[in-house]
């Protein structure tokens, strides 16, 4: 079984790097107005191929300027664009825009780069943010924790996160996943059929919000992560 689990994964990893490189590049490409109903068919299309599944229990809030999640790994992103027919702009660390392929995928995309080793990254994410919502109309999807987690305790937020909600007094709805890392797991390389799951959570007004809104937030999170696991036996 481990053996058929490490082929399920680089196979899975090779679907996914076949159908970035061959046809969503070069859809977006050639037909930019439309990229993003082509990211979202060919990432269904992804999933199928890898013998996975998305499911999500309540609904994406259509007057949520940010949507921040949990992460555990490629599937996240795949799985959320699956079933999208929202344009979500994507935060992703700049050395992400440097590699091949998904790299140009995220500049013709118009994602938001994020520079974490700068100084002026913080003020080039705010005005990305800003640009996004009032410019490009589109809603922001970012990872707070900054960085893959490999267990179920989520890593502390990255406090440009709340500096930016702040200052913007954005909408932000969080949304807790579940299930990516049996379905494509990037630590030990393995893969397996199954269901990658999103639970929506209420949406914070953080112009109406208390002050521990960013702090309550994770531990919310964190929650429901818990409850998943205790009661359905699924991990983050």
């Amino acid at each position: 079984m481990k053996t058929f689990a490490k082929i399920r994964f680089y196979w899975g990893a090779a679907v996914i790097s076949l159908n970035t490189a061959v046809l969503m590049i070069p859809a977006i490409l050639m037909m930019n107005k439309y990229k993003h109903l082509f990211l979202h068919y060919i990432n269904r299309m992804t999933m199928f191929m890898m013998g996975a599944k998305y499911r999500m229990e309540g609904e994406l809030d259509p007057e949520a300027d940010m949507i921040v999640m949990n992460h555990q790994g490629i599937m996240d992103i795949v799985a959320m664009e699956a079933m999208q027919k929202n344009h979500l702009r994507w935060v992703a660390k700049k050395e992400l825009f440097e590699t091949p392929w998904f790299g140009l995928l995220l500049q013709k995309s118009d994602m938001i780069r994020l520079d974490r080793g700068s100084k002026a990254g913080l003020v080039g994410l705010f005005k990305d943010v800003k640009e996004s919502l009032e410019v490009k109309h589109r809603q922001v999807a970012i990872f707070p924790e900054g960085t893959r987690a490999k267990g179920q305790k989520l890593l502390p937020f990255k406090n440009g996160t709340k500096m930016i909600a702040e200052k913007l007094k954005l909408k932000v709805q969080p949304v807790v996943i579940t299930g990516s890392k049996w379905v494509l797991n990037e630590h030990n390389r393995t893969g397996h059929s199954g269901t990658v799951h999103y639970k929506c959570l209420p949406t914070i007004d953080v112009a109406n919000a208390p002050e521990d809104w960013f702090e309550a937030l994770h531990e919310t999170m964190q929650k429901e992560i818990d409850t998943i696991y205790e009661k359905e036996g699924r991990e983050r």
